[in-house]
């Protein structure tokens, strides 16, 4: 199953299903030492970022992969927001005359197919990126279970992609997410979009469920703030 198409068929539910994703955009806009009039926003989501933003901007990009999300998406004056993947030409075409105060994503840029490549474009157009990444240890008991590779990216590689063009300050940090019953926990897997391109097989799935013994399961994120160019 394509990452797209597992966002956009829970588009509807994605709220009640992106806790840490909400705790995550919060702090990143929190963050912020300023108030950046133009924006570009990578993996808008449904507005997790925007709905943290609570100053007047001139000119805001939001982008995302998926057109159901860019439809939940809030509307606003100065705001523009349109579908396409971060990977594609057809996003560096958009963006590649462009000029913006601040990049900011969260829970996005580790699904990029060449997050360095991403990272060299954005460092054209833009002197400060503030980001948060999930890591490949998320769901890290999962994965051991399955005997599964994570899809995401690990730290470590987040980290060379943004330091070959920036000096930056990382900070890594883990969380737990609790729920009632195990019913509770694999439908936050499957609806959340965390899982992205991972997909198990029935009987693997059914096994796992068998054999999950936590009643938590584990995200890890980083966040990026670049402090100068090279």
């Amino acid at each position: 199953m394509e990452l797209k198409n597992q966002f956009s068929k829970y588009a509807k539910e994605y709220k009640s299903y992106n806790i840490i994703q909400q705790i995550c955009a919060k702090s990143l806009v929190r963050e912020l030492k300023s108030k950046p009039k133009s924006i570009l926003e990578l993996g808008c989501g449904s507005g997790q970022i925007f709905s943290n933003i609570n100053w007047e901007f001139d000119k805001y990009l939001a982008i995302d992969g998926s057109k159901q999300m860019c439809e939940l998406h809030p509307k606003a004056k100065n705001l523009s927001v349109k579908c396409l993947n971060f990977d594609s030409i057809e996003f560096f075409s958009e963006i590649e005359k462009q000029n913006f105060d601040i990049v900011l994503s969260s829970s996005a840029l580790q699904w990029s197919n060449d997050l360095k490549k991403i990272v060299e474009k954005l460092s054209k157009i833009t002197k400060e990126i503030n980001v948060v990444l999930f890591t490949s240890n998320t769901f890290k008991t999962i994965q051991e279970l399955t005997n599964q590779k994570s899809p995401i990216l690990d730290e470590k590689s987040i980290k060379e992609a943004f330091s070959s063009y920036f000096s930056c300050e990382f900070e890594t940090i883990s969380y737990k997410l609790e729920f009632e019953n195990k019913k509770e926990l694999f439908d936050y897997i499957k609806k959340s979009g965390v899982s992205g391109k991972s997909e198990l097989n029935f009987k693997k799935a059914k096994q796992l469920y068998k054999d999950y013994s936590l009643n938590y399961l584990e995200f890890e994120v980083i966040f990026v703030k670049t402090i100068s160019k090279l």
